[in-house]
């Protein structure tokens, strides 16, 4: 079956494919062959080039380019020593033979056609060697310029050279060989084996790349999944804590008309106006909690916990295996429902996370009353047994966070010095003013 277009010369199979060789060659090894792409200084961040002194870390980052200049130069000297003309004609030959390694520094694709180039060159002055089309030298060079261009390039392109390569060696035997054996098994064979080594290492280091950039995606949404996991349930579970707070100012808003005696009409529709925005934003936020609620969620059959729930907490906490002791400091006194049930989940998250990674420690919580707000303090000591890896660590801190920066309240977290963990709290609490009294 053929490709035809209205107007164009049906295009056969054969000819489609060999399209596709064409374009992949120009793409791997003419297109931008010669643009500017110096080769980057290495990374010291490795296991090895870490523990080095800074300064002489600094100077390890060229060492690449280091490497490629004694490769160079030792191409120089071997050149001078092999070619058997005067000094000053061994001397450019093996320049010329070293300035394809050292093109690798900045034009690595033009630095392959310019070791064609040279080898072509040593072709005809040397079409007396043995090893015709490449001399000792020749070999040297080409090949150390096809593996450092396969080291910054990709596999196509190192497959493309190798490919280039036999049709160097075979067009050349053709052309300028008469009648000369053609003698490029050892090249094909070197070539081969170096660019085969070379390209598996470029496919395992891009492998891993994207791995490690795989790895850094799913932790960034594993976070965010978290957080808002985290936020999702502290929505729901405000939901009963505003719930009341709506029906209690619908309730009031209805019965304050029957508390005074003759009111206006105009403190009438003001109290029916404030009542039918309380139903109105009580049944909104029966929708938004719908929208949060996730697929098995279950509607809570008790009220939210409060600070007043904080002895039943540590009763279970003790029949689980931890021994933790309560101190109450500063006159107790009732908090806002929102901060009681948050001060309330960020002990149960605490003390929960030093059962999972403290196993066998005592731990301590303290609850202060102080004048501008409630303090929390939750620590425990090292652990005294084996602590088996956990998949959520981090999230319960990350919910314990989310709860205080809600209420524009301050935490720390983090090992304390002598061992342990400690998670200290502060939520500001505004002072009630005293109602006004009445002078009847």
């Amino acid at each position: 079956m053929t490709e035809t277009t209205p107007g164009a010369t049906p295009r056969t199979p054969e000819i489609r494919l060999a399209s596709g060789f064409i374009q992949s060659l120009r793409q791997a090894l003419v297109t931008d062959a010669f643009a500017y792409r110096p080769l980057a200084p290495m990374r010291t961040d490795g296991p090895l080039t870490r523990r080095l002194p800074k300064r002489i870390r600094v100077e390890a980052a060229h060492l690449p380019h280091a490497v490629v200049c004694l490769l160079a130069f030792l191409v120089v000297t071997f050149t001078s020593i092999t070619t058997g003309l005067p000094q000053a004609a061994s001397l450019v030959m093996g320049l010329l033979a070293a300035a394809p390694i050292m093109m690798t520094l900045v034009r690595p694709l033009g630095a392959f056609w310019a070791a064609v180039a040279v080898t072509l060159v040593f072709s005809v002055v040397s079409s007396s060697d043995p090893n015709w089309p490449w001399s000792p030298a020749t070999f040297v060079s080409y090949l150390a310029t096809v593996t450092l261009v396969a080291m910054r390039t990709s596999p196509r392109t190192a497959g493309w050279m190798w490919m280039v390569t036999l049709a160097i060696g075979i067009g050349t035997s053709v052309v300028l060989g008469h009648g000369q054996d053609i003698n490029i098994g050892p090249m094909a064979f070197a070539s081969a084996i170096a660019l085969l080594a070379v390209s598996i290492r470029n496919i395992r280091k891009q492998a891993e790349q994207e791995v490690t950039a795989q790895q850094e995606v799913t932790a960034v949404e594993r976070d965010r999944r978290t957080l808002l996991e985290e936020r999702t349930t502290i929505a729901r579970e405000l939901h009963d804590v505003v719930a009341h707070h709506m029906s209690v100012v619908a309730i009031q808003a209805e019965a304050a008309p029957y508390r005074v005696k003759n009111p206006p009409p105009e403190l009438e529709a003001a109290f029916v106006i404030i009542r039918e925005n309380a139903v109105a934003a009580l049944t909104e936020l029966r929708r938004v909690l719908g929208v949060v609620r996730s697929a098995d969620y279950e509607a809570p059959d008790a009220p939210q916990p409060t600070l007043a729930s904080l002895d039943g907490l540590l009763a279970n906490v003790r029949e689980a295996g931890l021994s933790v002791d309560k101190t109450v400091t500063g006159a107790v006194r009732e908090m806002p429902p929102g901060v009681e049930l948050s001060a309330y989940r960020i002990i149960q998250e605490a003390l929960s996370n030093t059962l999972r990674h403290a196993p066998g420690a005592a731990a301590g919580v303290e609850v202060s009353y102080v004048l501008g707000g409630l303090g929390l303090r939750i620590v425990n000591e090292a652990a005294t047994t084996d602590v088996r890896p956990s998949p959520g660590a981090g999230q319960g801190v990350t919910g314990m966070r989310e709860r205080v920066a809600m209420l524009e309240g301050e935490m720390t977290a983090g090992e304390r010095a002598s061992g342990g963990y400690e998670v200290a709290v502060f939520i500001p609490v505004p002072s009630r003013q005293e109602p006004a009294k009445d002078p009847a």
